[in-house]
């Protein structure tokens, strides 16, 4: 993908932050795909998204993330591609896809902790975000 002519949208930069935080901890769950997939089919900031992006979103963070600076590299897309009003959505995504199994791992919480970093999210709003994520993936 060539991103001078093709920049990535800012719904291929959520799609590709909910990505990163499934494949994080090195082992993507089907209930962190589904997860993505129902927001991409579901949430208004997806309306008009061609759902087919989502493969090559993947197929971005899987290259991104065989390289030494691949996450940085990622944040940098990140930052150039997305609005800051969509910020704290990109960050209650991430928190979905990493509740969504019903457990954090310690990688998937390290990257949270550089996404909340990176989007300059305030901690008071972080702690708001994740604890409804945590609300929204309770079990029984």
């Amino acid at each position: 993908m060539n991103d001078e002519t093709h920049p990535l949208s800012p719904q291929d930069c959520l799609v590709a932050l909910m990505i990163a935080v499934s494949v994080s901890d090195e082992n993507v769950r089907t209930v962190e795909l589904v997860k993505i997939d129902a927001a991409v089919k579901i949430l208004p900031v997806f309306a008009d998204y061609d759902a087919d992006r989502v493969r090559a979103m993947s197929s971005l963070v899987f290259e991104l993330f065989e390289q030494e600076d691949g996450l940085d590299a990622l944040f940098g897309l990140i930052r150039d591609n997305l609005p800051e009003r969509l910020f704290e959505t990109a960050y209650a995504l991430a928190c979905d896809v990493a509740a969504a199994d019903g457990t954090l791992q310690e990688a998937e919480l390290r990257l949270l902790e550089e996404i909340r970093y990176e989007l300059n999210i305030d901690r008071l709003h972080a702690a708001a975000i994740e604890r409804g994520a945590r609300a929204r993936h309770l079990k029984l």
